[in-house]
């Protein structure tokens, strides 16, 4: 079972999900996951139109925003765009969840939604290390 780490109440983050983990994501009263990993990462992970399919099958919207390293402007806007504009709690997941926690942390200091002291906080009480990316 993927971890699925809240930071705050309307986001939460996690590593990899399959597409088991899209109905337990319903369940738990998430209305959008938003798939931050590109595809062909690794020959093991579902795919997106995978996930996109089973979120489909489960009545969640699915947005699929793949980042590779650091991420670009419209990365961080359409993922900022997209959760302020979700009708109920977002799951955002790559890899480990650090590119979905920076992609969105990085959009709440620059739009001024969050400081980047709380959003450090946020972070490590979600076990991530945003102290290196976020701007002073």
């Amino acid at each position: 079972m993927t971890d699925f780490r809240r930071v705050t109440d309307t986001l939460s983050v996690s590593p990899q999900i399959s597409t088991q983990d899209v109905a337990r994501a319903k369940a738990e009263g998430f209305s959008l996951i938003i798939n931050n990993r590109p595809d062909g990462e690794d020959p093991s992970q579902p795919t997106s139109a995978e996930i996109e399919a089973a979120a489909t099958a489960a009545g969640l919207a699915y947005l699929h925003v793949p980042v590779r390293g650091g991420p670009t402007q419209e990365q961080v806007d359409a993922v900022r765009e997209a959760v302020e504009a979700a009708e109920g709690p977002v799951l955002a997941f790559c890899r480990s969840g650090t590119r979905s926690i920076v992609t969105w942390s990085i959009g709440q200091a620059l739009s001024g939604a969050a400081d980047r002291e709380t959003l450090v906080k946020q972070g490590y009480e979600a076990g991530y290390d945003l102290s290196g990316v976020l701007p002073h």
